[in-house]
């Protein structure tokens, strides 16, 4: 089983898709799976990214407890 590009190479290949679409050099059949290929990984970096605001959202208390950031403050840990 191949393994899972990290999100950094998954960001540049989507990146790379982009610019083989706005330069226009593809037919439509390979703009159309270029676009779908965008999409499919544009989700799973939008996936990736919740996960990770997830755990950033989290504060670690001294005694192993956590705490869960108010998104609107984050300064100030939820009570």
């Amino acid at each position: 089983m191949a393994e899972k590009n990290n999100f950094e190479e998954q960001l540049n290949q989507l990146q790379m898709i982009v610019n083989n679409l706005e330069n226009g050099q593809l037919s439509l059949e390979e703009s159309l799976n270029q676009f779908q290929a965008g999409v499919k990984l544009s989700k799973e970096l939008k996936q990736e990214l919740s996960k990770a605001e997830e755990t950033v959202a989290k504060l670690i208390e001294s005694d192993g407890s956590e705490k869960r950031l108010d998104p609107n403050d984050a300064s100030a840990p939820k009570e």
